[in-house]
């Protein structure tokens, strides 16, 4: 399990012009799964994510996580993390994890999320989707698992 993290002041996703998705202070994950992955995957990055001190204090210092400063989540499925790119000069994305066994995931780290307390927004799993975003910071970190 990959997860691209970006720390946003707002960010939207959209499908064919209609937003799926939208939170006003929290993280923008892009999430990819592969082979093998599961719940212990699943478990691991969702408590990583949501108690990561990224987000800052009186202080300016990045003392807080996500659950101390009541922020949410824009999850977007991402295969393409996957993507190799090593050789030649397309992608080859067999490393990704199928369709039905990636929605099953996906599905599952959104509701464990939600078990956690974190309000949850998406976009529409294997959808063509637009994401834009405040990146805050900038901050951007990559969770692997």
């Amino acid at each position: 399990m990959r997860i691209v993290v970006q720390r946003a002041k707002d960010a939207r996703v959209t499908v064919d012009g209609e937003t799926t998705g939208e939170i006003r202070h929290g993280l923008v994950c892009l999430v990819g799964f592969t082979d093998g992955d599961g719940e212990d995957q699943i478990r691991w990055c969702a408590d990583k994510l949501v108690h990561l001190r990224i987000f800052v204090d009186e202080e300016g210092k990045m003392n807080r996580s996500l659950l101390d400063v009541g922020g949410s989540v824009l999850s977007v499925s991402q295969f393409t993390l996957y993507g190799d790119c090593r050789k030649g000069r397309r992608p080859n994305f067999m490393a990704a994890a199928n369709p039905d066994d990636a929605t099953r995931l996906y599905d599952r780290f959104n509701e464990r999320l939600s078990e956690l307390g974190v309000p949850v927004k998406t976009g529409v799993f294997g959808a063509m989707m637009q994401v834009s975003l405040t990146n805050d910071g900038p901050v951007t970190l990559v969770l692997e698992k």
